[in-house]
């Protein structure tokens, strides 16, 4: 031990006045309590938490390891009593230098701790010098935005948090399409080299979903402390580049107007805007329910709640009945974007989807049917471990409650819709040879921010090895679905079903 606490307590008592001011926009190593200079104050705060043992705040943890060895120690203290002597700190990188970095203040500096309460923050995005980037903003003339927190399981259980952000204005951030909103994903659920979603939003895009998410790497410095490794990423919600449907009012009443411009979801939560509707059996298991929460209208009259619960009643109606030669629910359901969101969820062996992150959309019409998409939500995508890859998604037992699916492919007009879409996405995208370079090259733009992210938040990742996994699960469910919907196993005809 270098020095003793004694010690260091005498020696701060006679530099009482000493501060150290940061770099702008990163507030200063050292800065414990977060009053964005170095003090007496800060060493105060370093040798309670020794004592105690008991480190504050998740962020705090970080701020107290003064050092980087991922400890809290007599060491860090040593090191910050030299940084008020005046000595020169060895450099701590804060960031790869690889990607984007955007830099959020909130307003007093203080931490996200709420999913429904905007905080607002100052934001700037140093492109860094790579092409194809643009910044917006700086350290002297910041914008403006107002951020939350977002996600369930990942919010409350996980110490790497992802955020909603809303612009103060329309920005085109990292080459995304010019909105207000967005969220910053931390993926930090995603043990398969980041590859759950990213790969999950490009095959939606390649079998022709309407609108499927697009996403970008960025580093993210909160309140001058760096989190790691983000994805900046296109929220759904209706607009003319996402979901493209005529946005209806909230509180509707007028029975014109609330045959459309639906977002909805199946959920495995509730709220306010979430319409029960028993799905199947007596409604005694939480299973039974179908909980359908809605995002486009924001808030529901009770016109509303009555349109969207008969909607789906009458497609339950349909489904579950015993006689499967006529799909009686293709008069709600468009057959051709659940054939192809159903096929992106099986690829991926998602055993959550038709469970919850589930969303369908649809335009206004008593006429018009409900669409399935965007896609979102793959965290749970290749979970089940490779001896259960191999089977459908409804098929093996899990936590997750998939609702319609299993019913639907029951239905010889599904299987046919899925073989013919397969037939032609098979050959030409979902193969080794055109795909694998993809995944490559996402992997090896986050490379080297994956490893200072790992830093940040105390984690070794192997992401060749990762990577390679994730292939391996991908090629074996692909080659397996191929052997399921593939020409030579296609013994139906085109079933032409009469209403």
């Amino acid at each position: 031990m270098k020095r003793s606490l004694s010690f260091l307590a005498l020696l701060l008592l006679m530099s009482p006045f000493m501060h150290l001011h940061g770099q702008s926009g990163l507030r200063p190593r050292g800065d414990v309590n977060r009053d964005w200079e170095v003090s007496v104050a800060d060493v105060n705060r370093l040798t309670d938490a020794i004592i105690a043992r008991t480190p504050y705040h998740s962020f705090y943890t970080y701020d107290l390891d003064i050092n980087g060895d991922k400890e809290i120690n007599i060491a860090d203290v040593n090191m910050l009593v030299d940084a008020l002597l005046g000595v020169e700190l060895p450099p701590m990188p804060t960031f790869s230098g690889t990607l984007p970095v955007m830099y959020v203040n909130t307003d007093g500096y203080r931490d996200i701790v709420s999913k429904e309460e905007y905080l607002h923050a100052d934001w700037w995005l140093d492109a860094m010098g790579i092409e194809g980037y643009e910044s917006f903003g700086s350290p002297e003339a910041p914008l403006g935005m107002n951020i939350k927190g977002r996600g369930n399981y990942t919010w409350n259980k996980l110490s790497k948090k992802s955020f909603g952000v809303k612009l103060d204005d329309k920005m085109p951030l990292l080459g995304l399409k010019e909105n207000r909103h967005f969220c910053l994903m931390a993926h930090a659920d995603d043990h398969l080299a980041k590859l759950k979603d990213e790969v999950g939003f490009e095959l939606s895009r390649r079998i022709g979903l309407p609108y499927a998410p697009v996403q970008k790497p960025v580093e993210v410095v909160m309140n001058g402390v760096y989190i790691g490794l983000y994805f900046l990423c296109e929220k759904i919600r209706v607009e003319k580049d996402r979901v493209n449907v005529i946005e209806q009012d909230n509180y509707e009443t007028d029975s014109s107007k609330i045959t459309g411009g639906w977002l909805i979801e199946i959920d495995n939560t509730q709220d306010e805007n979430t319409v029960s509707v028993l799905e199947r059996n007596d409604g005694s298991n939480w299973s039974d329910w179908l909980m359908i929460t809605s995002h486009s209208p924001d808030y529901l009259s009770a016109e509303q709640k009555h349109y969207i619960r008969n909607l789906i009643s009458k497609v339950n109606t349909e489904i579950y009945r015993s006689q499967k030669v006529i799909a009686g629910w293709e008069r709600y359901i468009d057959i051709d974007t659940l054939a192809a969101f159903y096929i992106i969820q099986e690829i991926v062996d998602n055993v959550e989807s038709f469970s919850g992150s589930c969303y369908m959309h649809k335009q206004r019409g008593d006429d018009t049917k409900l669409l399935f998409g965007p896609v979102w939500d793959f965290g749970n995508a290749f979970n089940r471990g490779m001896g259960q890859t191999c089977h459908f998604i409804y098929e093996q037992p899990t936590r997750y409650f998939p609702h319609w699916i299993e019913e639907i492919a029951k239905f010889p007009k599904f299987q046919w819709t899925i073989r013919k879409q397969w037939r032609q996405f098979y050959p030409s995208v979902v193969n080794e040879s055109t795909f694998d370079g993809y995944i490559d090259q996402f992997v090896e733009n986050i490379r080297r921010a994956s490893c200072y992210d790992d830093r940040r938040w105390g984690r070794e990742t192997d992401l060749d090895k990762q990577k390679e996994r994730f292939k391996s699960f991908f090629h074996l469910k692909v080659e397996w679905l191929n052997s399921q919907w593939s020409l030579e196993q296609d013994t139906h005809s085109d079933p032409k079903d009469v209403f």
